[in-house]
């Protein structure tokens, strides 16, 4: 069964409709299966995008993107930098 990937949108619904399922009595587990997702996805979820609002969520997306590319940045460059350090000292 193939992997489903879930939008920061998806995820932050389904958090607030086990929110109110959770209010109404039911347990963790029951709730779970009925919005269709594991346990262990439902407390990783629920550390991360708890109490996030959609706006938000998505913000925190963008940045985690840009985050990443300015990490490739800073290694390519600390590459370019050694390679150059190594071919001014005159180690062939």
């Amino acid at each position: 069964m193939p992997k489903k990937r879930h939008t920061a949108e998806q995820i932050i619904g389904k958090l607030r409709e086990a929110e109110v399922l959770l209010s109404q009595g039911r347990t963790t587990p029951e709730v779970c299966k009925q919005i269709g997702i594991s346990e262990q996805t439902y407390y990783r979820w629920r550390k991360e995008y708890g109490g996030l609002r959609l706006d938000q969520a998505k913000r925190l997306k963008e940045l985690e993107r840009e985050n990443v590319r300015l990490k490739k940045l800073v290694a390519d460059q600390a590459l370019d930098m050694s390679i150059l350090k190594e071919v001014a000292s005159g180690n062939f």
